[in-house]
């Protein structure tokens, strides 16, 4: 048969959804991909410009050009808000549902009471607002990356504390709460003071740890996402399972989907090291779906910086060039992205936009696929691709690509 990969380049959106005057105002008039290339004109993506970014964009704000040989086209957003794990299991298939919104004040009573039962040694931190703190390792709030009140975070000192028994005291919370996500991480840190220095309140009524300032992604970074509400029996992953085909999940979607047939890159950030895994997880099969998650954007993204944010495209864009080296006739290539994290907007929280679909195979006519209206149509295009059932949701495009003698 054939391999697809469908590489997720997280956060890098091409402009903001026509509701977020309606839904989130605060991110109008975002551009990830365009006030990265405004900032920095002179900045060059060869193979992503090749590939149809530009196309993608809609308007050349430096030195790159639209494609006339690129198959390209936009997705929207199906998932509300901007959401790295919904917009994952959107891709993968998943219908997205409205997302619970919770501060984690209106349930730390019930999660606190449930680690004391368990043996674990709680006090809360903070002023009137409290996050708790769990054997003087572990901090327990809210997530102040993503959209507010949807996701808790328990950021420890891996120094101090097994990443298993983090692990223990997530299921506590997953357990207690109804949000759409619980993340366990942390990192190794000379001192647990850095997370509490990090504290940070939102709007009022949302308390946690700024993951960033906290130094947890900095060295020894370990996570686990435990969502809610997921259902992946109709997922990529398993559909593909049935017909015999298998799946790598590399970097962060490794984290936040289940693959449990398949082969799982977990807690991983490096995005030279993720590169360097999925080429040699494609060169290795003859036949294989693989998904990789680029985590790296949107860490820089959320440090609105914007230098960074180009220093790791120019990487990704060097090494998909080897891996359409490696890529044979029948094989196919999808970049996209889950949501936007625009540096520029003025917040260091993701941004709600459409976000490119990229696709390559050799000799194929170049092709516009127009807007999708969900991130569900690759799972579903990869889905016929292999001649699979389709995945819970999404309309594949699989037929809109036509083979000519072109190469790219």
């Amino acid at each position: 048969m054939a391999r697809f990969v469908v590489l997720v380049i997280d956060s890098f959106g091409v402009g903001a959804m026509k509701d977020v005057a309606r839904v989130r105002p605060q991110d109008a008039g975002a551009n990830t991909c365009g006030h990265i290339l405004g900032k920095l004109p002179q900045l060059q993506l060869p193979t992503l410009e090749k590939l149809g970014l530009i196309n993608a964009l809609g308007y050349t704000p430096g030195v790159m050009n639209p494609s006339a040989s690129a198959v390209w086209g936009v997705a929207e957003l199906q998932h509300e808000g901007g959401d790295t794990f919904m917009g994952h299991q959107e891709i993968l298939g998943t219908q997205p549902q409205s997302p619970l919104r919770m501060p984690f004040s209106e349930v730390i009573a019930d999660v606190e009471r449930a680690l004391i039962a368990e043996g674990w040694l709680v006090e809360r931190r903070g002023g009137e607002l409290t996050y708790l703190w769990v054997n003087q390792a572990v901090a327990v709030g809210d997530n102040l990356e993503a959209d507010l009140g949807q996701v808790y975070n328990l950021t420890a000192n891996l120094s101090v504390i097994p990443f298993d028994e983090v692990l223990k005291i997530g299921h506590v919370v997953r357990e207690q709460v109804q949000v759409g996500r619980v993340i366990a991480f942390g990192g190794q840190l000379n001192d647990s003071q850095r997370i509490l220095d990090a504290a940070e309140i939102k709007e009022g009524r949302f308390i946690g740890i700024n993951a960033p300032r906290s130094g947890a992604y900095e060295c020894g970074f370990q996570v686990r996402h435990m969502g809610y509400g997921v259902d992946d029996r109709v997922q990529v992953p398993q559909k593909l399972y049935e017909v015999g085909v298998p799946t790598v999940l590399v970097g962060k979607v490794a984290d936040i989907v289940s693959n449990p047939h398949g082969r799982n890159w977990q807690n991983l950030v490096d995005s030279q090291q993720i590169m360097d895994i999925t080429l040699n997880e494609f060169q290795a099969k003859s036949t294989v779906f693989i998904c990789t998650n680029i985590q790296e954007t949107d860490l820089a993204g959320h440090a609105e910086d914007v230098a960074r944010y180009a220093e790791r495209l120019q990487l990704v864009d060097r090494n998909l060039t080897r891996l359409l080296a490696a890529m044979a006739r029948d094989d196919c290539l999808v970049v996209m992205a889950d949501h936007g994290n625009d540096p520029t907007i003025g917040h260091s929280h993701h941004t709600r936009e459409v976000v490119p679909i990229l696709v390559y195979q050799q000799g194929l006519e170049p092709t516009r696929l127009g807007v999708r209206t969900t991130l569900s149509d690759v799972g579903a295009t990869v889905c016929e691709f292999f001649g699979a059932q389709p995945p819970q949701n999404g309309t594949s495009f699989l037929s809109s690509l036509r083979l000519t003698g072109d190469t790219l």
